[in-house]
């Protein structure tokens, strides 16, 4: 922030300080002038004399060197007439003020930073004494500090900007537009789960999020984070399965300095990293048994002793944890504590498996495709109708983290913009054969893969058409949707056995 452009902030400090400084000396002017360029620029004014042209005047430094010596010498000083006799008043064509009248500068100095003058004026013809100079000047040491603090909060706040807006900026990038994909999906669970995401946002309670591996926990505590109240406030994650057990501690809580070996310096924790904002502890299943105890108080309490101390440091956190590990059975197993489940799972949120959403494949891979965009610079790409059937007939055990990586290994490979069924090196599943297969077997095998891709195709296509209530044509028909003509998707229709007249309507385009 530039100071001589904050009139407001300036004149608020200015006037704070004359309520001290008329129980020293008398004034019917005082004007503040901030250097800028070998040159003073009046930002404010007070007194009976102010009045709009005090405020906007300016003095060239060069025109007046008696108030040069002074902000060069930091002394204040009282002028007379006779110093004014060479350089003239610095209000001359401003303000009528009789010859001789009582004038003073006061230097704005505050360690190396020369900030400008306070000029006092008085309409009658006497000098300011030595003494209440030394006072003002006292006064101008103070206010220039006041300016100096201003300036440092300013900057200090403009950084805390920058850094906030790289923050969200790293953060959408990281999550995508995870919110989009969570509220626009086909799939009604997954619609229900963004609305019942949403509802939950709005409060500090936890939230346990559960389902496989790679089914986008992190995405959808990401979106709940961004739907909150702390949403412009930290969102720190930790993944309690990749850190050492005997470092975990350490790393949730934080630790002071020679704590234990290594510790050369005090050092926060994600809970106090996360401090007004939102905590995941993703893999939260495979937290060690001896620090679920710390983790429950610091749920209940919101307080916790940092690594070799003694001390409580307060964290006001809103907790989210995610796992796929069954945790009813970890308790069973005593792998983890009872009274922690019931505090963590409040209110659990189950994501589906890809392969229970398969209608969202098509906004899923055109998501993930923009998304690796940013990463790789292969834009445009997209997966063809063909593409699509050969994503769907897979299983995706690795879900959605799975999908990516199939994706971004396609677009890295492949030469066109169009990623056909071709473009994607899908995992064949092992058979245990005791001996070669026959050419009747293999023909066989081929036979069982058709129809079983068949199937998948035909329960896919009626999924889509249910949800349209069998529209096929227009902008949300099932053709759309497919990524398909509309005359490719009646024929495949046709060809698999589906009855338009029997279960849905089919419209035509007008």
């Amino acid at each position: 922030m530039d100071l001589a452009s904050t009139e407001e902030s300036v004149s608020e400090l200015l006037r704070r300080g004359l309520d001290w400084l008329t129980r020293i000396t008398r004034f019917d002017l005082a004007t503040l002038f901030l250097l800028k360029d070998e040159r003073l620029v009046a930002v404010a004014a007070r007194g009976p004399l102010a009045n709009a042209k005090v405020r906007g005047h300016v003095l060239k430094l060069a025109e007046f060197p008696m108030v040069r010596q002074a902000l060069e010498t930091r002394r204040a000083r009282a002028f007379t007439e006779e110093d004014h006799s060479g350089e003239g008043d610095p209000f001359d064509g401003v303000l009528d003020l009789p010859p001789g009248h009582s004038c003073m500068v006061v230097p704005l100095c505050s360690g190396e930073r020369r900030y400008g003058v306070l000029t006092l004026d008085r309409s009658e013809c006497e000098t300011y004494p030595q003494a209440v100079v030394d006072l003002v000047e006292v006064y101008g040491q103070l206010l220039a500090t006041a300016l100096q603090n201003a300036e440092q909060k300013a900057a200090f706040e403009r950084l805390h900007r920058q850094d906030h807006e790289h923050a969200k900026l790293l953060e959408s990038q990281l999550g995508g537009d995870s919110e989009g994909i969570l509220e626009t999906s086909l799939s009604p669970v997954m619609r229900d789960l963004a609305r019942r995401a949403r509802q939950v946002a709005e409060t500090d309670t936890p939230v346990l999020l559960l389902g496989e591996t790679g089914t986008g926990k992190e995405r959808l505590a990401r979106a709940i984070h961004r739907w909150s109240p702390r949403a412009d406030e930290p969102f720190v994650t930790i993944n309690c399965a990749a850190i050492p057990a005997g470092l975990l501690e350490s790393e949730l809580f934080g630790h002071v300095k020679g704590a234990f070996t290594g510790a050369t310096r005090d050092r926060a924790g994600r809970f106090q990293m996360a401090h007004g904002g939102t905590l995941l502890l993703d893999e939260v299943g495979e937290l060690p048994v001896e620090l679920q105890a710390k983790l429950l108080r610091a749920l209940q309490e919101k307080t916790f002793e940092p690594v070799g101390s003694d001390k409580t440091v307060r964290a006001d956190v809103r907790l989210l944890a995610a796992t796929h590990v069954d945790l009813q059975q970890a308790i069973s197993q005593r792998r983890f504590r009872e009274d922690l489940y019931y505090r963590l799972s409040v209110f659990p949120l189950r994501l589906p498996p890809l392969r229970e959403r398969l209608e969202d494949l098509p906004q899923l891979c055109a998501f993930l495709l923009d998304e690796q965009s940013r990463r790789t610079g292969r834009r445009g790409m997209r997966v063809t109708s063909e593409g699509l059937e050969r994503l769907a007939a897979y299983g995706w055990p690795g879900n959605l983290r799975e999908l990516a990586n199939v994706l971004e290994r396609a677009t890295i490979l492949s030469r066109v913009p169009e990623l056909g069924p071709d473009a994607f090196d899908l995992p064949v599943r092992e058979k245990a054969l005791t001996a070669a297969p026959t050419v009747s077997a293999a023909r066989a095998e081929k036979s069982e893969k058709v129809a079983t891709l068949a199937a998948v195709q035909r329960e896919h296509i009626l999924r889509v058409l249910s949800l349209t209530k069998g529209r096929i044509y227009g902008p949300g028909g099932a053709a759309q949707l497919l990524g398909l003509k509309p005359s490719t998707l009646q024929s495949r229709m046709k060809k698999l056995g589906i009855a338009r007249q029997d279960q849905f309507i089919v419209e035509s385009p007008s």
